[in-house]
């Protein structure tokens, strides 16, 4: 008949093949005819695979591993041999009860191979031949899910729309994948959910509302991962996400005063700087360059040009200016960013200005004589005192001082207050006929 040993264990049940025996035999017969038969005969002596759950304490009942010619007599031994036999693993070698011994950790070894055979122990001899076979370690959730990837660190422009991937963190559970839920992890956000969302499944970071980096510039966003899908009694672990916005140019320069003051003295050269003026930008790095310039100048007298390390307006001297021609000035300068993108230009329809006056200082400066030359004629031997001419000089400066005038290194002629030149000697045509008179003028 038709034999089939069904051997119950915890996570499996292993099925023997089934035996052939002939009716009316008795147990030490069929091993005598196996024997005699040089194992052509098949018995039911073949395994395919026990189950152990891991970090079972003390011993734990496998199994039992029986040949079908075993008829309880106690004659028949059990032997086994392989992977951890004697250390991890023993047998009953009476019933063939298969026992774990030490506790087992899957993540170190999930799988063992090992032999056993039944000895006729009044015979000595083998009663079934050797056989193979495995020893599973089941999963249980005992790993908690792990980031292997830290320290993350993402960097996403500001002001990107909702749905804008940020970056994917992964993590990894030691369990064992095929065994239920136990390594199926769910990532949830733990904090950022103001500004960041993350995909359950894929642990993909999203943006799901507008940042600002001028009011922030940087995130810390913790993610957790859960295995279990989430489930009671998963395990969970965590990371932090460094999130920093990178700068667009969403904010035009604005001058930081509304009005400024500046002088510049008559005496000045072209191109003279005579103050500075300055803009803010929130931005950064390129996005914050700028350019001044002259929104408004009727007189064409000043420029601006821009200082590209300070980032500041050098307001320069076109023209000469002069005090008593016009001793102010009023010009309107504006700013504009260098560097703008198309889709940007919105947030820079309006430059900024500002108002400038400019008070031109007066000098001191010398008088001037109403013409360059003089010619007089006078006759000769004039008496002493005779008069000559009037020279007149005036004093350019608004306050007009009075003027005093000198001759220089003449002994016939001498010059009054009021610029009247007279003869103090008597004069020889045929000794001179010309004297070149140098004439000072001098404010008092």
């Amino acid at each position: 008949m038709h034999v089939c040993w069904l051997l119950p264990c915890v996570l499996g049940i292993p099925c023997l093949w089934p035996g052939f025996a002939v009716a009316g035999d008795s147990s030490r017969e069929k091993a005598e005819k196996w024997a005699d038969s040089h194992w052509r005969v098949k018995r039911g002596w073949v395994w395919n695979q026990f189950f152990v759950p891991e970090e079972m304490n003390g011993s734990y009942h496998i199994g039992r591993l029986r040949s079908d010619l075993d008829n309880g007599n106690n004659s028949f031994q059990y032997k086994l041999w392989g992977d951890g036999a004697g250390s991890l693993f023993t047998i009953d070698n009476r019933t063939g009860d298969l026992y774990a011994i030490q506790k087992l950790d899957r993540e170190e070894r999930s799988l063992y191979t090992l032999r056993a055979q039944v000895i006729d122990t009044t015979t000595g001899r083998a009663v079934e031949p050797e056989s193979e076979f495995v020893i599973r370690v089941s999963d249980i959730n005992d790993n908690e899910p792990k980031f292997l990837d830290e320290p993350y660190e993402a960097i996403v422009p500001e002001m990107s729309p909702e749905g804008t991937f940020v970056i994917q963190v992964t993590a990894s559970d030691a369990d064992d994948p095929t065994s239920g839920n136990n390594a199926r992890l769910l990532y949830s956000l733990r904090q950022g959910q103001a500004y960041f969302s993350v995909e359950p499944t894929t642990g993909v970071i999203r943006i799901s509302s507008k940042t600002d980096r001028e009011l922030q510039d940087e995130y810390w966003v913790i993610i957790q991962a859960k295995d279990m899908i989430g489930q009671p009694g998963a395990l969970s672990g965590t990371t932090s996400v460094l999130i920093k916005l990178s700068d667009i140019n969403d904010n035009k320069p604005v001058f930081k005063e509304s009005f400024y003051r500046l002088t510049v003295s008559e005496s000045a050269p072209i191109g003279t700087s005579i103050g500075k003026i300055m803009a803010y930008d929130s931005d950064i790095g390129e996005n914050a360059e700028m350019d001044y310039s002259i929104e408004e100048d009727d007189s064409k007298t000043f420029d601006i040009i821009t200082d590209n390390e300070t980032q500041e307006g050098i307001v320069i001297l076109k023209k000469k200016v002069d005090f008593e021609h016009q001793s102010h000035y009023g010009i309107r300068a504006k700013v504009r960013n260098r560097h703008v993108d198309k889709e940007l230009l919105i947030y820079h329809a309006d430059a900024s200005t500002t108002f400038i006056k400019v008070r031109v200082e007066d000098e001191d400066e010398h008088p001037i004589f109403l013409f360059p030359t003089y010619i007089f004629e006078i006759l000769e031997e004039n008496p002493h005192g005779a008069f000559v001419g009037t020279v007149s000089a005036i004093d350019p400066d608004q306050r007009k001082s009075p003027i005093t005038y000198s001759i220089t290194g003449s002994k016939e002629f001498t010059i009054s207050d009021s610029g009247t030149i007279i003869v103090t000697s008597t004069l020889d045509r045929e000794i001179n006929a010309w004297y070149n008179l140098s004439v000072t003028a001098t404010e008092r």
